[in-house]
């Protein structure tokens, strides 16, 4: 299944039920390099929740792609660990 988060944004529980699978904090899966990251957040110190909220108001942050596979989650980048991990 694929999700496309930019027109079906994930709720923050959502995202921590993928974080825990993925293993990583919310602030690890921000999108550095985009513009609305340097806008509002680039050197900022920011709280695991506070980077939830980021996630869920502004989505295009969330890194990409992410694959899940039952309790499992790998950040497919680049994209060969996609092949193995599936």
């Amino acid at each position: 299944m694929v999700v496309e988060y930019l027109k079906n944004p994930p709720t923050k529980e959502d995202l921590r039920s993928i974080l825990k699978k993925l293993g990583m904090t919310a602030g690890q899966i921000a999108r550095k390099g985009e513009d609305i990251y340097s806008e509002k957040f680039f050197g900022k110190a920011m709280s695991d929740e506070q980077w939830l909220e980021a996630l869920v108001q502004y989505p295009v942050l969330i890194e990409r792609p992410i694959v899940i596979k039952d309790d499992r989650a790998l950040l497919g980048r680049p994209p060969e660990k996609i092949l193995e991990f599936l």
